[in-house]
C-alpha cells in the first residue's frame, strides 16, 4: 500500500507536467465513458496530451477508450476531459483507477462531470436513453480510500449522504425538459466486471435498488467527494438487462447503443455546462 507522502508527490508531479499547457484556469472535469469518447469532438481544443506522457498516469486498455487527456473550452467554460477512463477491471488498483481525479483537484477544479455506458435494470429505462445518477450502491471489492488518508485532500471518513449534487441534478432535469430529451433519474449499481451479468445477477441488483448497472463512475465520485468536488454523473443506457428472454450482448451492441445516444448526451451537457456556475 503506498504511503500517502508518495501518493501525493505523485499526484503533484503530474499536476505539475500538466499546468504549462494551461491557458486559463480549469474550473470543470469531465470524464468521457465507454463509446462516449466523440463528446469530446465538441470541445474546443487546445492540447490532447496522451496518458502515457503524464506522470504516473495508468494507461487505458479498453479499446473504445482514446487515452488522452483534453484541454480546452466546451459551453463556455475551461475543462479537462478525460478521453477514456480506467476501470478495476483492467488490473489497475482503485487508487489507480481514481488518480487523475485527485490531480484535477489539484489544478485548481471544483466540479466534476462523469458518463458511463450501462445496463438497463429498470424496465422503465430503454437502451440509449439517459439516466441521471442521484444515488449508487457500491459492490466493489473495494475502496479508493482504503489505505492512508491523504489529509492534504480531505478527511478521513467523507460524508456521503448527497453523493451527486442535487443542484446540479435539477439543472440537468430542466436542461433536458427544455431540449426535450428524455433523462430518467436513479440508482447505479457498481461492479467488478468485466463480464456482462447473469439474468439471476441482474434480477438481484434490481432488488437491492438499482436501476442501472455498470463497471466504472462510483470510485471516481468517492474521490472527489472526498476532495470536497461537486460531482453530476449520466448514463447511457446500452442493453436491457431487465427483458425476460436476455439476449447477447457484444462490444459492438453497446457501443452502437453509446453512438446512437451520444448526440443527446453532447447537446445535453453542452447546454448544463452553459448554464452552470461552477
Amino acid at each position: 500500500m503506498m504511503q500517502a507522502s508518495e501518493m501525493m508527490r505523485r499526484i503533484d508531479e503530474a499536476a505539475a507536467f500538466i499546468r504549462p499547457y494551461l491557458t486559463d484556469a480549469p474550473v470543470l472535469g469531465i470524464v468521457l465513458g465507454t463509446g462516449l469518447g466523440k463528446l469530446g469532438e465538441a470541445i474546443e481544443l487546445e492540447r490532447a496530451l496522451d496518458y502515457d506522457a503524464i506522470p504516473h498516469f495508468p494507461v487505458s486498455t479498453v479499446e473504445s477508450h482514446h487515452g488522452r487527456l483534453l484541454i480546452g473550452r466546451l459551453g463556455g467554460k475551461y475543462v479537462l476531459a478525460m478521453q477514456g477512463r480506467f476501470h478495476y477491471y483492467e488490473g489497475y488498483s482503485l487508487q489507480e483507477v481514481t488518480f487523475p481525479i485527485r490531480v484535477m483537484r489539484r489544478l485548481g477544479i471544483q466540479t466534476l462531470i462523469l458518463s458511463n455506458a450501462c445496463g438497463a435494470l429498470n424496465p422503465a429505462i430503454k437502451t440509449a436513453e439517459l439516466m441521471i445518477l442521484e444515488d449508487h450502491i457500491n459492490l466493489l471489492p473495494d475502496n479508493p480510500l482504503r489505505g492512508p488518508n491523504l489529509d492534504a485532500l480531505g478527511p478521513r471518513f467523507p460524508d456521503m449522504s448527497q453523493p451527486y449534487d442535487r443542484a446540479l441534478i435539477a439543472l440537468a432535469e430542466a436542461t433536458a425538459r427544455e431540449l426535450n430529451i428524455k433523462l430518467h433519474r436513479g440508482t447505479y449499481v457498481v461492479v467488478q466486471g468485466p463480464n456482462l451479468e447473469t439474468p439471476a445477477e441482474y434480477r438481484y441488483l434490481r432488488t437491492i435498488g438499482g436501476d442501472v448497472v455498470g463497471m466504472s463512475t462510483v470510485p471516481e465520485c468517492i474521490v472527489a467527494r472526498h476532495m470536497g468536488m461537486r460531482v453530476m454523473a449520466v448514463s447511457v443506457v446500452t442493453d436491457e438487462g431487465w427483458l425476460p428472454e436476455l439476449p447477447e450482448v457484444h462490444l459492438e451492441h453497446v457501443l452502437a447503443a453509446a453512438a446512437k445516444a451520444e448526440p443527446l448526451l453532447t447537446k445535453l451537457l453542452t447546454r448544463v455546462i452553459e448554464k452552470m456556475t461552477v
